[in-house]
């Protein structure tokens, strides 16, 4: 139901509200964000170490953009043995004086039997779970969880959610468990649903969400606030969290969402305000970086089954049967990747990390016909990313969506009319089947393992916001749930290693050529090693 407040009827108009209340704090100078070479001691829950402060500068920034002109600033916080905090921001970070207060958690009675409730205030998370004897401990991340003294009280919290970007499995899920965590947990009582992604802030209408408008959502798919692309007007919308008394806000997204998630929060730190800004991250993808897995991934590749177990059966009842599957993955595979694992029906998966080629020796064509001699039938699978090199000619023409992604041309129909066209050259007859269920995928509630890991994303990031954290997205990092940085998981995109273990257990699983070249190989192992680097925190890399 649509809120009938004058607050909420004024959202409705396509004009902004004032950029300033008269009862608003003035602004207070912070300075503005800058590369990753800040050291800052966090006063409050900081693990023992060394912290030092060098010199900085204060570039401009209008905020208009929905990713801000330079990197953020950063909190590193060094130990002994190479040991490097990440940490994220906090309110008393540009808010120095504000009270704290008991935890409502030791009086709630759910929490009775737990052992230890509250996180310690020392507990760390490494991102790099395997370390050599004498090596750096590596990059650590604040453990995820309820401290023993919050920032806000359960009755001035106003806090409100919104879904950007494309949906996935899980995001009522999340939207749910974030209402009902605050509600159970902290006694919140104003929860505010923002439709329709960013551009709801200034140009639509809000929703109330208590734990009874919420109660049976997990059961659907999508999202019950709707969302969108693009609409990022860091002005607009930080005007009206600032009008309506927002104090606590959870962006559900992926990378460019997250990024837009950061820019509002360097807006709210430069205007002085006393708002918690959180992300939860969102792709079906499984591209964001540094966290263990995206939500709603296991619910796709559990949903992709069926399209390939339907292939399968297609191609093996017809003479020289294809099954042709397209699943997503605009610039990573792993859907693709792990459910060829899963399937074991697979003859060969194609993904935008592999880069491959149709004609000529080890070719996919020579390939297939391989296949269908042996076997009389075979099922392939191809990420929406791969091949774009091959048909690359074509792809200016075709442009960007609203979040700067480029619009792909589809390789699935365009790899059917090759097949085709090689078989029938060669007078070589063949039944092509090609499914793309897409669409049927990511509109999907999700499953049981699923609904789990979204429960305890939206639980840690409303302990986080209720503990005065700002500026960080929740994820799990190696089992352990924790807070990372907003710039952490928008600098890269997360790829399939093609020189893994897990791919050389694909290869192996459905016995297709690699595709790739000497020089594929030596760029993929530079690729990671460089990564490898970034997890050691070692002195030589500019975030340590």
């Amino acid at each position: 139901m649509a809120s009938s407040s004058p607050i909420d009827a004024a959202a409705a108009d396509p004009d902004p509200p004032p950029s300033r209340p008269t009862d608003a704090p003035a602004p207070i100078a912070v300075p503005s964000p800058r590369a990753h070479l800040y050291h800052l001691l966090d006063r409050r829950d900081t693990p023992r170490g060394t912290a030092w402060e060098p010199m900085r500068t204060t570039p401009a920034m209008d905020g208009t953009a929905a990713a801000p002109a330079t990197k953020p600033e950063a909190k590193l916080v060094a130990g002994e043995a190479g040991y490097v905090l990440e940490d994220v921001p906090h309110v008393s970070d540009y808010l120095p004086d504000l009270p704290t207060y008991p935890n409502p958690l030791q009086d709630n009675p759910a929490y009775s039997v737990v052992k230890q409730y509250f996180v310690d205030p020392d507990d760390t998370v490494c991102q790099k779970i395997v370390v050599h004897k004498g090596g750096p401990r590596g990059n650590h991340f604040r453990r995820a969880g309820p401290r023993q003294r919050v920032y806000f009280e359960s009755d001035e919290v106003h806090a409100c959610i919104v879904t950007c970007g494309g949906l996935c499995p899980g995001l009522n899920t999340v939207i749910r468990e974030i209402v009902c965590g605050l509600s159970d947990m902290y006694g919140v009582t104003k929860i505010l649903g923002i439709q329709g992604g960013y551009r709801g802030f200034y140009a639509r209408n809000t929703i109330n969400l208590t734990p009874k408008s919420v109660n049976d959502i997990h059961k659907r798919g999508g999202t019950i606030l709707g969302s969108s692309r693009g609409g990022h007007d860091t002005m607009k919308i930080v005007d009206s969290i600032q009008y309506r008394g927002i104090n606590q806000v959870y962006v559900i997204g992926g990378d460019g969402s997250q990024r837009g998630a950061g820019v509002i929060f360097e807006e709210v730190r430069k205007r002085g305000l006393k708002v918690a800004v959180a992300g939860i991250p969102k792709t079906i993808d499984n591209d964001i970086p540094v966290i263990d897995k995206s939500f709603g991934f296991d619910s796709a590749v559990e949903e992709a089954q069926r399209a390939i177990s339907a292939a399968h059966v297609e191609a093996g009842s017809a003479e020289n049967g294809i099954g042709l599957v397209k699943l997503m993955g605009r610039y990573s595979g792993f859907i693709a990747h792990y459910a060829t694992l899963a399937s074991r029906d697979v003859d060969c998966c194609l993904i935008p990390e592999s880069p491959f080629y149709l004609e000529g020796e080890g070719g996919l064509f020579r390939y297939i016909e391989k296949r269908l001699k042996e076997n009389g039938h075979m099922v392939i699978v191809v990420a929406e990313g791969a091949g774009q090199k091959l048909i690359a000619e074509n792809m200016k023409a075709m442009g960007q969506d609203a979040s700067g992604n480029a619009l792909l041309l589809d390789v699935g129909l365009w790899l059917s009319q090759k097949i085709n066209e090689h078989f029938k050259k060669n007078k070589t007859t063949i039944n092509l089947k090609y499914i793309d269920p897409t669409y049927m995928i990511r509109a999907i509630p999700s499953n049981a393992s699923d609904n789990v890991y979204c429960t305890l994303l939206a639980h840690s990031v409303v302990h986080g916001a209720m503990a005065g954290y700002t500026g960080f997205t929740v994820g799990q990092v190696n089992g352990r749930h924790c807070y990372i940085p907003f710039y952490r998981i928008t600098e890269k995109q997360n790829k399939v290693s093609i020189t893994d273990r897990m791919w050389a257990r694909l290869l192996s699983s459905t016995n297709q050529p690699s595709f790739l070249s000497k020089q594929d190989v030596e760029e993929a192992k530079v690729e990671d090693e460089r990564t490898a680097k970034l997890l050691d925190g070692s002195p030589s890399n500019p975030k340590a």
